[in-house]
C-alpha cells in the first residue's frame, strides 16, 4: 500500500468551497478518478483520506496538504496525479504527488500573503508598523470554550511589508497545526480597531505549509 501525500490548489470561484463541501468534492474526486483508493471497513465504507489543515472560506491557497492510501503499489506519482486532474473541480488542481515523508504533528506554522487595499497607503502602512511595534496585539479569539482574548503578537512574523501606492501587501508566518491555528483575520481585525483608515483585505492566500524550523512540510 502506498501511503501518499498530494499538494493541491484553491484558487479563483474554488476559494468558496467551505471545508465541509470540500470534503464532499474530494469524495465525489476519487469515485469519478477511478484510483485504487484505500476504503475504511464496515457498514458504510468510504475512501479514507484527511486534509492536514481547514482553509477559511474566500482564502486561496497553492499548498493545501491531502493524505491518502493508494493499494496498487505499482502505481506511480504522475499516474496518481494526472488521475485526479484529470476530474478536479474548476479552480483546484493537484500540483504535486508523493509518498508521506514527515506526520501531521511536524506542521508548526504557515506563510500566508494578503493586501490590504486603500486609497492611503502612506498612512496604513505607518498605522501596520505602529501595530507591529507594540508589546502586545491582543485580541478577541473564538475557541471550543467559547471566546478567548489572546495575545498574537508573539506569534505573528511579518516577512515583508510594501507600500505598492494603493496598498499594502504583506506577508507572514502564522501558526498552524495541531496546537494553535492563527489566521490573517486576526490580524486584520486588530489593525482595524487601531487606525480610523479606511481598507479592505483582498487576496488572501496561503503560500505554505511549514515545519518549525521553516522547511516545507512534506
Amino acid at each position: 500500500m502506498l501511503r501518499v501525500r498530494a499538494t493541491f490548489e484553491k484558487k479563483g470561484r474554488a476559494k468558496y468551497i467551505s471545508h465541509l463541501d470540500l470534503n464532499r468534492c474530494m469524495l465525489r474526486t476519487f469515485r469519478r478518478s477511478r484510483l485504487p483508493v484505500w476504503y475504511t471497513e464496515g457498514f458504510n465504507p468510504h475512501p479514507y483520506y484527511s486534509f492536514a489543515l481547514a482553509l477559511s472560506l474566500g482564502f486561496e491557497s497553492s499548498c493545501e496538504i491531502l493524505d491518502f492510501n493508494i493499494t496498487d503499489d505499482n502505481m506511480s506519482m504522475e499516474e496518481i496525479r494526472d488521475a485526479l486532474n484529470a476530474v478536479m473541480p474548476e479552480g483546484m488542481g493537484i500540483v504535486k504527488v508523493a509518498l508521506q515523508q514527515q506526520k501531521i504533528t511536524a506542521i508548526a506554522k504557515a506563510e500566508y500573503a494578503f493586501s490590504l487595499v486603500t486609497e492611503d497607503s502612506a498612512g496604513l502602512y505607518g498605522a501596520v508598523q505602529s501595530l507591529l511595534s507594540q508589546p502586545e496585539i491582543p485580541i478577541e479569539k473564538k475557541t471550543k470554550k467559547g471566546i478567548k482574548t489572546v495575545d498574537i503578537k508573539p506569534d505573528t512574523e511579518v516577512l515583508t511589508c510594501t507600500d505598492t501606492g494603493h496598498s499594502v501587501d504583506i506577508t507572514m508566518y502564522l501558526p498552524a497545526g495541531t496546537q494553535t491555528n492563527y489566521n490573517p483575520t486576526l490580524f486584520i481585525e486588530a489593525l482595524r480597531r487601531t487606525t480610523e483608515i479606511p481598507f479592505e483585505p483582498a487576496n488572501i492566500r496561503r503560500t505554505a505549509i511549514l515545519c518549525a524550523d521553516n522547511t516545507v512540510f512534506e
